[in-house]
């Protein structure tokens, strides 16, 4: 094998390589668009939740806001 036939078998080899890189590339984009999709919709249920908890948190139950008035109205 001469030198000019080594050189052409070598850049067979690199284009190949360089379009599976390329094939790769695409499908690791692929993935991260559905991995940040899918960690949007957790993140948005994440804030639902804790909305839905601190607003739960921070409601008084009917005896607390009860005695809480009747307080007030004995102070006035």
């Amino acid at each position: 094998m001469d030198l000019n036939e080594r050189a052409t078998a070598k850049l067979e080899l690199l284009r190949r390589e360089f379009e599976a890189g390329e094939r790769r590339l695409i499908e690791l984009d692929r993935q991260r668009t559905h991995l940040t999709e899918t960690m949007l919709r957790i993140s948005g249920a994440i804030q639902v939740l804790e909305e839905v908890l601190g607003t739960a948190e921070t409601e008084p139950t009917s005896d607390d806001g009860e005695a809480g008035r009747e307080e007030v109205r004995a102070g006035s």
